[in-house]
């Protein structure tokens, strides 16, 4: 069975991710994307357009010094341009560490990533994190 072509384009955003490469992250994404990140935190908001998406990206690694991590579980597609993905985060900040279960809903429009929101397995813990 071949994977949908929403949830590839998914998975290799991971991979791209994964690696700092977000000039491949780039060409998967519309310039008018849009992260939206729940909770009370520095980090929380909507992250509007691909440079502020690639700024938060930023920030993962910059307050986490490079530990920040999201290792992909499954990704799931409807066929009409939606996708889920379940991933494990992981990071430390100063003398606190996190592992915590998340998952991203796509929108997915002409073949590129045009909208992701973000959930959280605790939402209180990822604040106490980040802040």
């Amino acid at each position: 069975m071949s994977e949908h072509p929403d949830a590839a384009l998914v998975r290799r955003g991971y991979e791209a991710f994964a690696k700092g490469d977000m000039e491949k992250l780039a060409t998967m994404m519309t310039a008018d994307v849009i992260h939206h990140v729940p909770g009370n935190n520095p980090l929380s908001g909507h992250h509007k357009g691909r440079e502020a998406v690639f700024d938060f990206y930023r920030r993962l690694g910059e307050e986490t010094n490079g530990t920040f991590q999201a290792a992909l579980h499954t990704v799931l597609a409807d066929g009409r341009g939606h996708v889920m993905s379940f991933h494990t985060a992981r990071g430390d900040r100063g003398d606190r560490g996190i592992e915590i279960q998340e998952g991203l809903f796509f929108t997915i429009v002409g073949g590129k990533i045009s909208d992701i929101d973000q959930c959280t397995q605790d939402i209180d813990e990822e604040d106490a994190f980040w802040s």
